[in-house]
């Protein structure tokens, strides 16, 4: 797959043993899993893998175990957010020279309060592009508690071109997928629905040309993308509609624990434990995940079977 990078790019997860070691083995085995869903590419060491509860050696350990399984079956995608810009360009030129295909980043942010300026965000961007020389999501998230307005991004993507994808995730995300794409016009590569597909018919009605989800349920997701672009809607929203409780679900009971709890159900994992202070999911909760899970049979309830 070639740029321009669209359709399903969901974040891989990083597996742990009951320990909280890194499980290198399962996490190739979620690689090979995500390939088979059909994903359109894999984001590796986002939020929803955890990229916050690991260190700098895990992470380069993470990093290249994944790329070299996936072996270019499907392009990868490394986030390499951090708050000082050195390591950012340090994080974004591993990953160029690991073999990853784009790059995901937040603004630079620390806590609360600590956040750069715009002629700041855009020098940092413009630091990590010139390190990297590979194509820049630029993650639009409440985490970061940086607003970015639309002629912000659209300033940042004529003075950056290779921050040319755009990962919405915030309250009204159509609105401004829908605004960014009318002020940006063809400069706006890739914008991306995000936050597990919860707002996904909206954005796709907004002129959204992919979606970052969990690596839970894929294989269902992506045929929402296929009918929406193919111009049949009917067919999306009836699609959606059948997915849109376990989304739900995910999004609202469950965050990131949700897809490690469906692949170890599913015999892809052996653990689903998560790093504290993070806590497992509560038995009843994960029940009624896998309830819904086993009502839709999506490949990562049975691949490891």
């Amino acid at each position: 797959m070639s740029e321009p990078y669209k359709g399903i790019i969901p974040i891989a997860p990083t597996i742990f043993h009951e320990n909280g070691d890194v499980d290198h083995e399962g996490n190739r085995r979620v690689m090979d899993l995500m390939v088979d869903q059909g994903v359109d590419g894999i984001c590796i060491l986002a939020n929803f893998s955890e990229q916050f509860l690991l260190t700098d050696a895990e992470r380069d350990e993470v990093m290249r175990l994944s790329i070299e399984q996936v072996a270019g079956r499907v392009p990868v995608c490394v986030t390499t957010s951090h708050f000082s810009t050195r390591i950012a360009a340090q994080r974004a030129k591993a990953a160029a020279e690991a073999g990853a295909k784009m790059l995901m980043m937040m603004p630079p942010y620390h806590g609360a309060l600590l956040k750069a300026d715009e002629q700041g965000m855009i020098e940092h961007f413009k630091i990590v592009a010139d390190a990297a020389g590979i194509p820049i999501i630029l993650q639009d998230a409440p985490l970061s508690g940086v607003t970015m307005t639309v002629p912000f991004m659209v300033r940042l993507n004529k003075e950056v071109p290779l921050v040319r994808y755009f990962k919405i995730e915030v309250p009204g995300t159509a609105g401004k997928l829908r605004s960014l794409i009318e002020a940006g016009g063809d400069a706006i590569v890739g914008p991306f629905d995000g936050e597990e597909a919860i707002t996904l018919m909206a954005d796709l009605d907004a002129g959204a040309t992919g979606t970052m989800t969990s690596a839970m349920i894929p294989d269902l997701i992506k045929p929402i993308l296929t009918a929406h672009a193919a111009g049949d809607r009917r067919q999306a929203a009836a699609l959606y509609a059948r997915v849109l409780p376990i989304i739900n679900y995910e999004n609202r009971q469950c965050g990131l624990r949700s897809a490690k709890a469906v692949m170890k159900a599913g015999g892809v994992i052996k653990s689903d434990a998560v790093r504290h202070p993070l806590t497992p999911l509560h038995p009843q909760t994960r029940e009624g995940l896998l309830e819904l899970a086993r009502e839709l049979d999506p490949l990562a309830l049975r691949w490891g079977k």
